[in-house]
């Protein structure tokens, strides 16, 4: 029977012929490996520079007298009650239409899908204002639409159906690039499997591609969800600052820092918390392979 050696990564096997995986280094032995100092210190810089201005709101608000009175206000439970309806609406759409478009370009080669996936990704670096203004010239009651949906008796800018689009366009990129990640890390030959037994492509797809793609699915989910509750530029413009029908929380603290500033702090750190609580949950969940049942 041989040991295995942590340090030289050699796997060995034991008297049944077993193989052993061999042992992750402590962190006392990796710090003192070569080189380690010098990936420590600017990964540590980063830790401190996201780290700290988060920590810096929770110091602030924390002393606060009152704070469960201050979350209880109406300005803040109506901006927590449409941020939570809109952002739960905007996944839905990116899941829904999100979905077909990442497998498709996950499948399939054709003319064109280069200039596809660039417009996809532009939401991504496009300054949100931009694209509020976008949707704005395009949906707006003198936008390139205005008139026809005028003629059919809607109203989309500077409504909750606005904040909902807002949302949706700078979020939905997040879950179909996650999406189709998740798509092409399944293998083509499991389909091709099903295909042959009689299933249909549909079943196909929902009992065998979507299982073994969920991971990125339910990651790519959870991004998107979490860039649309924080959403704020495309939102003020395309539709408004309305308390009760556009103002979510990003829109809240923006006019809550003009007259009270503990009511900003509270929804600052409520809009760090729960999305921080989502994707922790989600990491864990994903590390210890809870949905490895599922696929």
């Amino acid at each position: 029977m041989r040991h295995d050696d942590h340090h030289t990564g050699v796997v060995e096997a034991d008297g049944g012929g077993v193989q052993r995986a061999p042992s992750l280094p402590s962190f006392q032995e990796a710090l003192v490996r070569p080189g380690t100092v010098a990936l420590l210190v600017p990964a540590l810089c980063v830790v401190v520079f996201l780290a700290l201005p988060l920590l810096a709101i929770f110091l602030k608000v924390l002393p606060q007298e009152g704070l469960w009175q201050t979350l209880r206000q109406p300005l803040v439970v109506d901006a927590l009650r449409l941020s939570a309806l809109t952002s739960l609406c905007s996944l839905l759409l990116a899941v829904l239409f999100g979905t077909p478009v990442a497998y498709l370009l996950a499948r399939h080669h054709f003319r064109g899908a280069g200039l596809v996936e660039t417009l996809l990704d532009l939401p991504m670096v496009l300054p949100p204002t931009v694209a509020g203004v976008a949707l704005l010239m395009t949906l707006g009651r003198r936008g390139l639409l205005g008139p026809w949906l005028q003629a059919a008796g809607l109203k989309i800018s500077f409504t909750t159906v606005a904040v909902v689009l807002a949302q949706s366009f700078v979020s939905l990129p997040f879950y179909i690039r996650a999406a189709q990640a998740g798509f092409r890390s399944v293998d083509p030959e499991l389909e091709r499997v099903a295909y042959t037994l009689g299933v249909s492509p549909c079943m196909v797809f929902l009992r065998v591609t979507v299982p073994l793609a969920f991971p990125a699915l339910l990651s790519g989910g959870v991004m998107a969800w979490a860039r649309a509750l924080g959403e704020f530029g495309a939102t003020i413009m395309f539709a408004g600052n309305l308390r009760g029908s556009t103002q979510t929380m990003p829109l809240a603290i923006y006019l809550a820092m003009e007259s009270d500033l503990s009511t900003a702090l509270a929804l600052s750190a409520l809009l760090i918390l729960v999305p921080f609580s989502v994707l922790l949950l989600m990491r864990v969940l994903l590390h210890r392979g809870v949905f490895a049942a599922y696929a």
